[in-house]
This record gives structure tokens, C-alpha cells and sequence, in this order.
């Protein structure tokens, strides 16, 4: 079952709830600096297991001490959809504990 895009309202509404968060080219993105490669690479590593139990996948850079991020529903025809909203919510709440900002 395809999942449903939100309208341009709902994700502004919601990008408020996600300080640093934009719409970018119909994708949801952010990026985040961290305190060493090392750091960068665990958070990754982090956020693949996070995007593998909501089977939700973004597209996901690693540079040397950054992570970025920006992610859109595919089976909504990339639109950007609630499972966008739920994956974003998830990596800032395991942010803080990699020292990411």
C-alpha cells in the first residue's frame, strides 16, 4: 500500500518540530557536524540500523566529520510522506548522544 504525501502545509508544520530540517528538491534533509571522522562513521553506522527497522531508507553521505542526510518516500512517488517525518525524528533523537550538531 502506498504511502500517502503530505501537502506543502503538513510539512511545513512539521519541519518546525525539526529545527535544522529543510525541504529540499522534494526531500526532507539536514546535516549534521560532528567532532571527528570516527564519530561521523559511528552515527552512520547508527542511522543505517534505524533506517532498517523502519525499512525506510535516505540518502546518506558521509564526510569527514559530517553526516548528511535527505530522504523522500518512493512508493509515494517521491513525495515527501509521514515515514519521512518518523525517520528525521528518530536520527535527532540519536544525535545528542554522538556529539552531533
Amino acid at each position: 500500500m502506498a504511502t500517502p504525501p503530505l501537502s506543502q502545509q503538513e510539512i511545513e508544520d512539521r519541519l518546525r518540530d525539526l529545527p535544522g530540517w529543510s525541504l529540499t528538491e522534494s526531500r526532507i534533509a539536514r546535516a549534521f557536524r560532528l567532532g571527528s571522522h570516527f564519530a561521523a562513521t559511528a552515527m552512520v553506522v547508527h542511522i543505517a540500523r534505524i533506517q532498517e527497522e523502519l525499512n525506510h531508507h535516505s540518502e546518506l553521505t558521509l564526510g569527514y566529520n559530517t553526516v548528511a542526510l535527505a530522504v523522500h518516500t518512493h512508493d509515494a512517488g517521491g513525495a515527501v510522506t509521514e515515514k519521512d517525518f518518523a525517520l528525521a525524528r528518530r536520527v535527532e533523537e540519536i544525535a545528542p548522544a554522538h556529539g552531533a550538531n
